[in-house]
């Protein structure tokens, strides 16, 4: 298998899985509105098209970088480390979890597992992957991908976050004085 199939591989499998285990979340009981998911949506939708033009065949100015093999595969298995840190995020949290910013019946802090390392160790799991796979493909494209993704997780971050301490209150404002956003071992 070549490093590309291999990256193609690895988001097909997140992909259907990710969208498999959807059932077993929890309903919502609140959630934002479709107006403010859609501020993040664009974001995705475009840095998701963008990162994933086959790289391919690109030459001259589309094409910044060549990998060797080995910084190729290097790229693979930090997409793999992204995607199950993901993962780990999403079975910890279990049926709180949603696609969309939502309260369920039950919502608490979650501050054990990967919890205790950030607040969103699901959008840093995915921004390592994104990060990892615009490396392997050293485009232009690529680049204006992950950027938009960068930007879109971003804008979501901070949505969950003003309804997080709007849902959960001081408890909340405790937990993000005490653990950083996005980046583990940085000031919270």
């Amino acid at each position: 298998m070549r490093p590309g199939a291999a990256i193609a591989a690895l988001w097909l499998i997140w992909v259907v899985t990710w969208l498999a285990a959807a059932l077993w979340a929890d309903p919502a009981q609140k959630r934002i509105t479709i107006g403010a998911e859609a501020r993040y949506r664009v974001f995705w939708l475009a840095g998701t098209v963008l990162l994933f033009v086959p790289a391919h065949g690109y030459e001259g100015r589309l094409r910044l970088w060549t990998p060797t093999l080995a910084e190729a595969w290097a790229c693979v298995a930090l997409i793999a480390v992204g995607i199950g840190f993901a993962w780990w995020a999403r079975i910890h949290l279990g049926r709180l979890w949603s696609a969309t910013v939502t309260a369920k019946a039950e919502h608490r802090v979650v501050d054990t597992g990967p919890y205790r390392l950030v607040r969103h160790p699901i959008y840093t799991g995915l921004l390592l992957a994104v990060l990892a796979t615009m490396v392997a493909k050293g485009t232009i494209w690529g680049i204006a991908g992950a950027a938009l993704l960068i930007i879109g997780v971003v804008v979501k971050a901070r949505l969950e976050e003003h309804f997080l301490r709007d849902e959960l209150g001081p408890a909340y404002d405790d937990y993000a004085r005490r653990v950083p956003m996005l980046v583990p071992f940085t000031p919270a």
